[in-house]
């Protein structure tokens, strides 16, 4: 009997331990691995870069844009070749755009520090230009002389007369957040929440700060609490923020755009940069309204006179003397009312904007050439050809051996935006007004544009 229990219990044992063994040889299911973590903290569509606690996100679209009779994507013909209205205007000019952009933010023991950048790949038709030997040439550079008007000291990437379209890399933004600063290419502090796109529509309109792809800056901004913020910036006058410093010559002979001769136009003067321009800039953004106040200081600094009986055989250089700098100045205001009774998120958008000596925080970047447009008659009778129309609306003007003298513009633009129309498409409805003076010599022009269209997006 003893013997018989330490069989069944040895076998009992060994049962056990087989089990044992069989369940240790049956697969377990691993813990899902995770190689991409959401990044719950600023938003949707934010990851934790592995291995690190900075989060990004990646965003974009792709654009064609196709406009008829212009030669421009961004304005109406009042260029060389599309305000002449002949068979140099291109019956329509297509633009392919891809944009890709990167947005991240790390949380550091002062505050979230932010980085942004946003990058554009464009492919643009161009235009033809007459040459004088009765030929043409697409995509034509000007860059034979200095004197030229249309000279371009800075070549496209696809430089090359005769080049096909412009195929191009543009950088919107690349700006740095840290604890109030704004450090790189952002919009403008001058500019409205919109930008120039009261109603989300138009490129070319006059009567706002512009800068929607962006300016270099250095920027504070304090934070008052209860949609109350207000900045104060330095930033980058070259690129777009110079209207020029026209030298009329003793009121002689110029050149407007496109060559032809002009008494009292005067050809564009001016030197290298030697301030930023300052930008002060309050808002208040409430539920029901928001509503901001701006102003900027521009400095002009002009080049040299021309010859002059001191050094009648010199031109432009430190012996013809030079016009003392002017400070310019301008000022915005705009507001939006939210939430109209016409329905839930439709906005109506409305500001107005006064320069002397910074004639750009009006007629903004993407409208430059309203700032100094040509359009030519469309007649072939060669008693009357080609008569034209142009004005020029630079920061300031001067005569060989006197001082620069501002040119004052005023401008406002409003817009709606509603949701709400039976086609269910966003419909926009803009106006436009602009005025520019010059002193000397005087002369005032004024542009006033009314459009209702559907919503599109911006250059």
């Amino acid at each position: 009997m003893k013997t018989m229990k330490s069989l069944v219990l040895g076998s009992a044992a060994a049962l056990v331990a087989m089990s044992g063994a069989q369940a240790a040889d049956l697969p377990v299911k691993a813990k899902a691995v995770e190689y991409v973590k959401v990044c719950s903290l600023y938003g949707a569509g934010f990851y934790y870069i592995p291995g690190t606690d900075t989060c990004i996100k990646f965003g974009g679209y792709l654009r064609v844009d196709l406009l008829v009779n212009s030669n421009s994507d961004n304005t109406g013909n009042v260029s060389p070749q599309g305000g002449s209205k002949n068979r140099l205007t291109n019956g329509y000019t297509w633009r392919s755009r891809e944009d890709f952009n990167t947005d991240t933010r790390t949380q550091t023991e002062y505050g979230v520090l932010r980085t942004y950048a946003d990058f554009t790949f464009s492919w643009t038709s161009d235009s033809y230009n007459a040459n004088a030997n009765g030929t043409t040439v697409y995509a034509p550079l000007n860059i034979t002389s200095g004197t030229n008007p249309n000279f371009i000291a800075s070549l496209p990437n696809n430089a090359g007369t005769g080049n096909g379209s412009a195929g191009t890399l543009g950088v919107y933004f690349a700006f740095i957040q840290f604890a109030g600063f704004t450090i790189g290419k952002a919009i403008s502090q001058f500019s409205m929440p919109w930008v120039n796109y009261p109603a989300n529509n138009f490129d070319g309109l006059v009567g706002g700060g512009g800068t929607v792809t962006g300016v270099n800056q250095f920027t504070y901004t304090w934070d008052f609490g209860g949609g109350n913020t207000f900045a104060l910036s330095a930033q980058d006058q070259a690129a777009y923020l110079v209207a020029g410093n026209n030298n009329l010559g003793g009121l002689g002979g110029g050149v407007i755009p496109g060559g032809a001769a002009i008494a009292g136009y005067g050809a564009g003067d001016t030197a290298g940069f030697i301030s930023p321009d300052f930008v002060a800039m309050f808002r208040s953004d409430q539920a029901a309204y928001a509503f901001q106040v701006s102003a900027a200081l521009h400095d002009n600094h002009a080049a040299y006179y021309g010859p002059s009986f001191l050094a009648p055989g010199f031109t432009g250089t430190e012996l013809n003397g030079h016009p003392n700098d002017l400070w310019g100045f301008a000022v915005a205001g705009g507001f939006t009312l939210k939430n109209l009774p016409t329905g839930a998120g439709d906005t109506f958008n409305a500001q107005a904007v006064y320069t002397h000596g910074a004639t750009r925080y009006n007629i903004q970047d993407l409208a430059a050439a309203y700032g100094a447009p040509l359009i030519f008659g469309s007649t072939g009778n060669p008693l009357a050809y080609q008569s034209f129309a142009f004005n020029a609306a630079p920061d300031t003007v001067f005569v060989n051996g006197g001082q620069q003298h501002a040119i004052t513009t005023y401008g406002g633009q409003a817009g709606s935006t509603t949701t709400g129309t039976p086609s269910g498409t966003p419909a926009s409805t803009v106006l436009r007004l602009r005025s520019a003076t010059t002193t000397p010599p005087s002369s005032q022009s004024a542009v006033l544009l009314v459009t209702v269209r559907p919503a599109a997006a911006h250059s």
